[in-house]
């Protein structure tokens, strides 16, 4: 993803909860019990409970018996309640709890919730009105008046600390004599995931995944209907008695009502939601033993909220990214269930083949992952039938695009889909930079293998611009068409866990799009100030969410600094064969920092330990 200074605009603002066609019974997952489980027994929950308020008061505390509401005057996040605290306008104490168990066995522990403040003081820069929020002891921030905003905005906090402890979750709202600051919360959750015992190996399971869809949409293209099936292969020692389906854009809507919807699952049954909704448990019939391959099935519903966003509709032109359930990770450190991040991304998935029909009407354009076939459908409707082979993931759009094709000097089809706004010279101005940039970045890693490329162009984008395999969204801008496209080595080919290693693919993206952009990165590192002892280039996704105005200066500026100057120490030739041959190597593969390190120490003589220490290169 390529941020822009639109980030500030989250999506809280844009997300819209919806409920879609086929649903999912959800059992919320209750708190865990007071005696911590053992490391190896880890089970992936989201141990708040009634975090959307909708099921009564039980088992928060709370200061008086109107925090946890309905009434009118404010509106839920998601549901029809939320707890609004404070809101008086005169000398008052508001305070909101619950007690709660974060396993031992869980590596990962993440709080989240969305907060909306309005206030009637009118200072700019005097905290009149505060809102603290804290685990056991520990303030995790504070909020006041100064920080009202106009909707929700999501909070995160790492609070893995607390692995193994039962404390309490508090929210405390203080107002002072006059003009009131109402501090309203909703969808509070507290994910858990990461087992810190690993299993018999660390061979990433289940591998080779297939996965055959059929969707048909509605007149708009916003609502889709169908059914999916994954077949997969146990690569592990280790006996396989589940999966895990990732259904990431639950996110965008709430647990009561979720645009991504799983129903008649055969081949498994299904457990509960966790991780915010975004993660279903599968337990198969019979545990696959090593080399043993099974297939699932489900009916799917997926219902595209509003807005300009990677999962969204922009009025006419619908962008659907991370739609289609895939299935988790896992490896050494267990399975891996990370949340959702808005910030940046938190997609691992493993190189699989796609085989997606989609049937819609014949007045849109579907640009999707793959190469694509268009045959007729039933009156005034086309199906669309794209197949993509070791991809990570699969993503498509549909609306009324204007489309314009051309083949790169290297020979590979691009095409550029825009929004009605865009004009025919910014059009031709991005497929130019498409041609250029897919043979730019094919000459220094390794040729474009996917077939074709779709760019899909909206100056509306909050996010920038966002990659997914052989189709980006993007606005008119050739440093982020050129960063995205970049992606497709660094990501796509090249995987990596973007939620515990952002870096791996965003600063080897934007040091791609300089050397794509012949600029040098001549004393960039100069420009480093880091902003604590505890940031670093190798953070995860769990620091950073928590540190969101800095994620962008480290992890992309930083971090492509960080390889402009290993170019320096290394030499020219040196760091372009180091690339190419580490692209080359780990060619649908996973990258690791300790892999890269690896192969970067042995590129030269000159010993790199203070290299990755001064560059803060953890792993």
């Amino acid at each position: 993803m390529r941020p822009t200074p639109h980030k500030a605009l989250t999506a809280s603002a844009l997300a819209v909860a919806v409920t879609a066609a086929v649903l999912l019974p959800v059992t919320p997952a209750a708190a865990a019990p007071s005696t911590a489980p053992p490391a190896a027994a880890c089970t992936p929950a989201q141990v708040i409970t009634n975090g959307g308020f909708e099921s009564g008061t039980s088992p928060w505390s709370q200061s008086s018996s109107g925090v946890i509401t309905n009434r009118a005057g404010q509106t839920a996040h998601g549901g029809t309640s939320f707890a609004w605290l404070n809101g008086v306008g005169s000398t008052h104490t508001d305070t909101l709890a619950q007690s709660v168990t974060i396993p031992s066995g869980c590596s990962t522990a993440t709080l989240t919730f969305w907060l909306h403040i309005d206030t009637a003081e009118t200072t700019s820069s005097t905290a009149y009105d505060k809102l603290t929020a804290k685990i056991g002891t520990t303030t995790l921030a504070t909020y006041s008046n100064v920080d009202k905003n106009t909707g929700y905005v999501r909070k995160s906090f790492d609070v893995s600390a607390f692995a193994g402890q039962t404390v309490n979750l508090t929210f405390s709202g203080t107002e002072d004599y006059s003009l009131q600051t109402s501090f309203v919360i909703d969808d509070v959750a507290l994910d858990t995931s990461g087992g810190t015992t690993p299993p018999a190996d660390s061979t990433r399971t289940p591998a080779a995944p297939s996965y055959t869809v059929s969707l048909s949409s509605n007149t708009a293209g916003t609502v889709w209907t169908g059914h999916e099936s994954a077949t997969f292969t146990n690569a592990s020692s280790t006996a396989l008695g589940e999966v895990y389906l990732r259904l990431w854009d639950n996110y965008h809507g709430t647990c009561s009502a979720m645009p991504i919807t799983v129903g008649n699952v055969t081949g498994g049954t299904a457990g509960t939601l966790s991780v915010g909704c975004t993660a279903l448990r599968i337990d198969l019939p019979t545990p696959l033993a090593q080399g043993q391959s099974a297939t699932i099935g489900f009916d799917l519903g997926i219902t595209v909220p509003s807005g300009a966003d990677r999962f969204g509709h922009d009025g006419a032109f619908s962008f659907i990214g991370n739609a289609l359930p895939v299935l988790a990770v896992k490896d050494g450190a267990g399975w891996h269930l990370d949340p959702y991040t808005n910030n940046g991304e938190s997609f691992y998935s493993l190189a699989a083949d796609f085989k997606v029909t989609l049937d819609h009407p014949s007045t849109l354009l579907v640009p999707a992952t793959g190469t694509s076939a268009d045959t007729p459908g039933s009156s005034g409707r086309t199906i669309t039938t794209a197949t993509a082979s070791k991809v990570r993931d699969f993503a498509w759009a549909a609306g009324p695009f204007t489309k314009i094709s051309g083949t790169s000097a290297a020979g590979t089809a691009v095409n550029v889909y825009s929004v009605s706004d865009i004009s025919s010279a910014d059009a031709q101005s991005m497929l130019s930079t498409a041609k250029t940039a897919v043979d730019a970045h094919a000459s220094r890693f390794g040729a474009y293998p996917y077939g074709e490329l779709d760019a899909v162009i909206d100056n509306n984008f909050w996010f920038g611009g966002m990659e997914y395999p052989g189709f980006v969204l993007d606005l008119v801008s050739t440093t982020a068409l050129t960063h995205e496209i970049g992606h497709q080595w660094w990501y796509g080919i090249v995987g990596d866990d973007e939620y515990n290693g952002p870096w791996l693919d965003e600063a080897f993206a934007d040091y791609a799009t300089d050397l794509a952009l012949n600029k040098t990165g001549t004393n960039c590192w100069n420009g480093v100030s880091w902003s604590s002892t505890a940031e670093k280039i190798t953070n995860s996704m769990a620091y950073w969410d928590a540190h969101s105005s800095r994620y962008s200066t480290v992890v992309y500026g930083y971090g492509k600094c960080a390889l402009h100057d290993l170019r320096r120490v290394l030499g020219d030739t040196a760091m372009a064969k180091l690339l190419k041959d580490y692209a080359t190597s780990h060619w649908y593969g996973i990258s690791a920092t300790s892999e890269f390190k690896a192969a970067a120490q042995a590129a030269t003589t000159t010993d790199l330990t203070s290299f990755w220490t001064q560059h803060r290169i953890d792993g």
